[in-house]
């Protein structure tokens, strides 16, 4: 952030503050003692409270979670053999622009292995879209991310998940070895309709369309602040506490090596500066207690620079506390 945006921001939130006298009162104490490294100190404790994202997540549409980066959501209905479009409308609401009748995986279930003719079940990106191919696969295909972060945890492999269109110059059968095809008019029509980079797909056994809790919702973005507010401050044990001890990073790091690795660093009581924007927490599909958190994250300290994406694979407890069990 550059320093002519950073006085941009602090004066907005100390005019938001100042409406509130007892407790302007009291930023403007912690202004006067220690400067702006007080005021947001108090901020990033805020952010921790379930009250603040209970009240945040008030009138805002939790039809697939909380989403700040998705513009479009694919579902595939596998059991209804069905591809749908919801798209954000002018009151920030996904509506059904689309339905689409879809062939998917000869065999029924989840996708655990390279030719095992199943469909996924889970969420996933469009990695980019291809329309020089061969005919069989219609005029265009899109590539999903399959296996993504969550499949790669629970050991699954293959490759080669895509969208795509019919034949036009074969005959072909009522499924596919693990894809989604469409018409080809609807495949065209839907690439008018999407841009990839803004759009999720989540392939469910039986797509169910019901909000999901605000109350959970508002438990994990207290927790994600939480990590966010350890990790930052340097509180190694409180930032530990969120990992599952089940926990695997992406790259095959497991649990035991990583707390020494974080410790090593948190050691070095670097200040940092960790900044999380574009963030979204969808249920995963076929599971009631792991959801997906993502987000553009921006990190710097005196010895690192990060921005780019990441990735939390967390399962949640009756308290609807989480447990991170991989991440990228």
């Amino acid at each position: 952030m550059s320093m002519s945006n950073k006085s941009i921001f602090y004066k907005a939130v100390l005019f938001s503050l100042l409406n509130f006298s007892l407790y302007a009162s009291s930023v403007l104490t912690d202004y006067r003692q220690h400067g702006l490294e007080g005021i947001e100190k108090k901020m990033d404790i805020e952010l921790t409270q379930i009250s603040y994202w209970n009240e945040f997540l008030k009138n805002i549409d939790t039809s697939f979670g909380y989403i700040e980066s998705y513009k479009s959501i694919l579902t595939c209905d596998k059991e209804k053999s069905t591809l749908s479009l919801f798209q954000h409308n002018k009151e920030k609401k996904f509506t059904l622009q689309e339905k689409y009748n879809a062939f998917t995986g000869k065999v029924k279930g989840d996708k655990t292995k390279e030719g095992d003719l199943k469909t996924p079940i889970g969420l996933y990106d469009i990695q980019k879209k291809i329309s020089k191919l061969d005919s069989f696969y219609g005029p265009l295909a899109f590539v999903t991310s399959y296996p993504n972060i969550y499949d790669k945890f629970l050991g699954k492999n293959g490759s080669g998940i895509w969208i795509h269109g019919l034949p036009t110059e074969q005959e072909r059968d009522d499924f596919t070895k693990g894809c989604i095809a469409i018409n080809n008019d609807n495949i065209v029509c839907l690439d008018k309709e999407l841009d990839i980079d803004s759009t999720i797909l989540i392939i469910n056994p039986d797509q169910k369309n019901k909000d999901v809790s605000k109350k959970v919702l508002a438990k994990i973005l207290a927790n994600l602040y939480e990590w966010r507010y350890s990790w930052i401050y340097n509180d190694t044990e409180k930032y530990l506490s969120f990992y599952s001890p089940d926990f695997i990073r992406n790259d095959g790091m497991k649990y035991s090596r990583f707390i020494q690795y974080k410790t090593r660093i948190f050691n070095k009581k670097e200040k940092k500066k960790i900044i999380f924007n574009n963030i979204n927490v969808i249920p995963y599909p076929k599971y009631e207690d792991i959801f997906q958190v993502t987000f553009k994250e921006f990190y710097s300290s005196s010895s690192f620079q990060f921005e780019g994406d990441k990735i939390l694979m967390v399962k949640i407890d009756k308290d609807n506390n989480f447990k991170i069990l991989t991440e990228k």
